[in-house]
């Protein structure tokens, strides 16, 4: 089993930046693929970023180039670095755990309770 915990939202002005970090506990964190979703105002919730064992990353198109996920096994830690933001990337930003990754939030069986991230001028 594992639990997530989120930590590194806050509001930053169009075009900033700002650093999202996940802490894992259990001993197993190295076989799971790490996730980010969002969930923003009125939407569902939607595939961010994920990154496997091998450190193999996928984004969703709206943040290829600006967004990067990384994760430190020793640490058990995941980030999502997050630059250029814009208004749209305002939302609720979830880490979320699996055995086997997809796109599909439902696919996670492991999530943090979240952190707010408002991208504002």
């Amino acid at each position: 089993q594992v639990q997530l915990a989120e930590s590194g939202g806050g509001l930053v002005q169009p075009g900033g930046s700002l650093r999202l970090s996940c802490a894992a506990s259990g001993r197993t964190f190295n076989s799971y693929v790490m996730a980010w979703f969002r969930q923003g105002p009125g939407k569902e919730r939607g595939f961010v970023a994920s990154i496997d064992r091998g450190f193999n990353s996928v984004y969703t198109d709206a943040v290829k180039g600006r967004f990067t996920i990384s994760r430190d096994n020793a640490r058990t830690l995941v980030y999502l670095q997050m630059n250029s933001l814009k208004p749209e990337d305002t939302a609720i930003y979830y880490c979320a755990a699996a055995s086997v990754g997809t796109f599909r939030a439902d696919n996670y069986a492991y999530w943090g309770q979240g952190t707010q991230v408002t991208v504002a001028s």
